[in-house]
């Protein structure tokens, strides 16, 4: 068994001012993402330009957080909110729901892919390698903020959690931090190097993260105020996850049906 390093959930205090670690998790994705984002818009045959790149993160921050927030409400918590609505805001505490966030994310693609006239897929297919490190960075705020945490395993590497009772449980945090961060961020980037059909990314990537998803649920001690919510099984993450993979692979497959490859963006002052 492995010890949980217990580490202390705030990073910075700064008078009345508490800076949690869980956000600075967040705050390294949207840059890592836009780091990426201007390093791609360089390479030739891309959809963006660097000037268009600031823009598109900064509605995707928008996108992500709401639609995360309200995510978590609708599809996890929502009576408790009803109780305390003051607690929407305490998004410090944890308490964002990744398909949530996804369908922020849509809306702010739609809206770019509108203002700009880019193919809605198109953009999709550009954002998508950006944001899966994102993922990852706020799984291991979970994992630090103990919460979100596995089943009761006998593997080695499990760990006792606070709050979670005496036995060990899979780190299933860390699992998702790996799986959706590292490795679905290894297959979106290279795959992506080359010019790919419009929507295969984007279908990559949700087939890949329903996967892998689906499998840590597996492990995932499921919420406890809802237990398992379909089939004596399935977790709420499983219900939400399901419909993803079966959306990637209908992509893949109309993308390679009949292969359509987007226009190269155009600097300002180019007609």
């Amino acid at each position: 068994m492995l010890e949980y390093p217990d580490i202390d959930p705030v990073a910075i205090s700064l008078g009345p001012l508490d800076v949690h670690w869980y956000g600075l998790m967040y705050l390294l994705g949207f840059a890592v993402a836009w780091a990426l984002g201007i390093y791609r818009a360089r390479q030739p045959h891309t959809v963006f330009n660097e000037k268009q790149v600031g823009d598109l993160i900064f509605f995707g921050i928008i996108g992500l957080i709401v639609g995360a927030r309200v995510g978590y409400i609708l599809f996890y918590d929502f009576a408790s909110v009803m109780a305390n609505p003051l607690s929407l805001f305490a998004v410090w505490q944890g308490g964002m729901s990744f398909h949530g966030g996804l369908i922020g994310c849509i809306i702010a693609v739609w809206y770019i892919s509108q203002r700009d006239n880019v193919p809605f897929w198109a953009v999709g297919d550009f954002v998508a390698p950006l944001a899966v490190l994102g993922i990852g960075f706020g799984r291991i705020g979970n994992f630090i903020n103990g919460e979100l945490w596995g089943r009761v395993t006998e593997v080695p590497w499990g760990m006792v959690f606070p709050g979670a009772g005496p036995d060990p449980r899979h780190p299933s945090q860390l699992y998702e931090a790996f799986l959706e961060g590292l490795v679905l961020f290894a297959i979106l980037w290279l795959f992506s190097r080359r010019p790919r059909p419009i929507m295969s990314v984007s279908g990559l990537f949700l087939f890949f993260y329903g996967l892998f998803r689906f499998s840590v649920e597996f492990v995932r001690e499921p919420d406890a105020h809802l237990g398992f919510v379909a089939f004596g099984w399935m977790s709420m993450g499983q219900v939400l996850t399901l419909p993803l993979m079966i959306a990637g692979a209908i992509l893949l497959y109309l993308a390679w049906r009949n292969p359509v490859y987007p226009e190269p963006a155009r600097e300002e002052g180019e007609s």
